[in-house]
């Protein structure tokens, strides 16, 4: 697959899984030196370290108060946690085997999004691997999400970043993977905390936008909802 064959989004694809099952069964993780960009709450990182046997795991986060909580993990012996953003990882060039980094890409400033990809270059071995999960933008969650923090322009963003890294050869595009996952939440109080109440953005909504958030989030609650 060259650069002009890589899509930001694929229709077709209903598969339906939890994205673990996914990087599990990619990516050679056992005995692995990683670096995770973004880990947020450490949930990848808890199961890259538990179930795919890594050397270690250097997992960096740009917001403070989540990387507070972050250093008060003591069960995970082999991950050490840096309060760091990717434009400047703290790791020697060519020191990772795999850089993972999880829907946070479009989180970066869209004038450093070029930079990333050439932090992500500088320390990976060579032959090393990069992870690099971004959601399309579609999708019920997504539908919800938009009312009050509308994410397209900068996913766009990201996407022309990873093109324009395989098209210079900042990295090889190894392959591309689309896939559906779901978001459960027992009622909207859940999804307040979770997603409303996240540090890393100051989501402040009107109460009319609340109360129309609420009604979409409501109108998608269900067995079937997404």
């Amino acid at each position: 697959m060259t650069a002009a064959e890589m899509r930001i989004q694929a229709p077709e694809v209903v598969e339906v899984i939890d994205e673990a099952e996914l990087y599990l069964r990619l990516l050679p993780l056992a005995s692995a030196r990683i670096v995770e960009l973004g880990c947020g709450a450490a949930a990848h990182t808890r199961t890259i370290a538990e179930k795919g046997k890594p050397a270690s795991i250097l997992a960096c986060e740009v917001d403070s108060i989540q990387h507070e909580k972050n250093l008060a993990v003591d069960d995970l012996p082999t991950v050490t946690f840096r309060h760091a953003g990717a434009q400047a990882i703290p790791a020697e060039d060519g020191s990772a085997d795999i850089v993972m980094m999880f829907k946070s890409l479009h989180h970066v400033t869209v004038g450093d999004m070029d930079g990333v990809m050439r932090e992500i270059h500088r320390v990976l071995r060579p032959g090393g691997l990069a992870y690099i999960s971004e959601p399309v933008y579609a999708g019920e969650f997504n539908e919800v999400v938009r009312l009050f923090h509308d994410e397209k322009a900068v996913r766009e963003a990201a996407f022309a970043a990873l093109r324009k890294a395989v098209e210079q050869g900042v990295l090889e595009l190894a392959g591309q993977y689309f896939f559906n996952t779901r978001n459960n939440f027992a009622d909207f109080s859940e999804f307040e905390r979770r997603i409303l109440g996240v540090t890393h953005t100051q989501h402040r909504l009107s109460p009319e936008l609340l109360q129309t958030v609420r009604e979409k989030f409501e109108g998608f609650m269900g067995p079937e909802a997404e």
